[in-house]
């Protein structure tokens, strides 16, 4: 019996030292997660019905009108002359239309408001003096996936047909740029462009290491809001890029600290490490793009496991980056 409760006693030390201190039970926090779906209300209008139409869709849908038809299919604003006419010539587009029945077929709303609902229930458990976003949907023609602005997040439902969509495949849009464009990547891209939203980025990260901990820290926020999804899913690399970034995270950092590249302020040398791509092109061509994010990522978990009593609060407005290499204890 002593044998059994010692080895009952290791079972369990070595579960709690492996689990994820991020997966925390919210099933009661309330949130009062509000969707609307502009797609539907403007893509549903006959001709005759545009005029009187629109007062009603500014009223309900606010600022977001005004970004879409500003912003996603810069048609202007309301108040242009031809107005009508562009929205119309718009929403009875045969690409539009076909886009319509397509995001129908493809998209689970009924699934997305529960992992939307579920991620925001962890926001409001991290973070409850904040505001949760309305979400708005539409149909933008291939235009910006996901927009922000105060208290509102608008999501281009046609940019997650799937990554062999052949509207895709048409556009001439890059392999890498298609595997992220499938609707397990719409929760993971809001939470990261919410968090963008939320704390943008700071003055002070002029150099690669500042913004690899400060894209760390936005990709630590989407493990708290989604702590259940895979790794793979929040960043958008393949199985194989992750394992390559898993393999070689020495090596990779290695090679960034001796040739100096951490504290490098060049743009160009910055963005090697840090823009989507086809690949990272100081590794190989097996590496993914992004190999600074995913390093920084790194950091900033090892930091916060080291300081457990770190409320995420504090770790997003944390910009001592060089404080929190610092402290991070990070040995890849």
């Amino acid at each position: 019996m002593k044998h059994f409760f010692l080895s009952l006693g290791l079972m369990l030390i070595l579960f709690a030292c492996h689990r994820n201190p991020l997966k925390v039970n919210v099933s009661d926090v309330p949130v009062d997660l509000k969707i609307k779906h502009l797609d539907i209300d403007l893509l549903k209008l006959k001709q005759d019905q545009i005029q009187t139409a629109i007062p009603e869709l500014k009223r309900s849908y606010t600022e977001f009108f005004d970004i879409f038809t500003y912003r996603m299919i810069s048609i202007g604003g309301s108040d242009q002359e031809k107005f009508q006419e562009l929205l119309y010539s718009f929403i009875s587009d045969s690409l539009i239309r076909e886009l319509e029945v397509k995001v129908a077929e493809e998209i689970d709303t009924v699934r997305l408001r529960k992992e939307l609902e579920t991620a925001f229930k962890h926001y409001v458990h991290y973070f409850p003096q904040k505001e949760v976003p309305v979400i708005y949907t539409c149909i933008s023609g291939f235009n910006q996936s996901v927009v922000t602005s105060e208290n509102l997040i608008g999501l281009s439902l046609d940019k997650f047909l799937g990554a062999d969509s052949p509207f895709y495949k048409k556009l001439g849009l890059p392999e890498y740029k298609r595997k992220n464009m499938h609707q397990a990547k719409i929760v993971p891209d809001v939470m990261y462009a919410w968090a963008v939203t939320e704390w943008p980025k700071s003055e002070h990260s002029n150099n690669l290491l500042s913004q690899m901990i400060e894209e760390g820290k936005t990709m630590y926020f989407v493990d708290a809001m989604l702590p259940e999804i895979h790794d793979s899913l929040k960043i958008g690399f393949t199985k194989k890029q992750l394992d390559f970034c898993m393999r070689n995270e020495a090596s990779m950092w290695t090679y960034l600290a001796e040739h100096k590249q951490l504290y490098s302020t060049d743009r160009m040398s910055i963005k090697r490490y840090m823009d989507d791509g086809p690949f990272s092109a100081s590794f190989s061509n097996e590496s993914p793009a992004r190999t600074g994010v995913w390093l920084g990522w790194q950091i900033v978990r090892s930091y916060m496991k080291q300081h457990p009593e770190t409320k995420l609060s504090d770790l997003m407005n944390n910009h001592d980056f060089q404080g929190i290499l610092n402290q991070s204890g990070y040995q890849p």
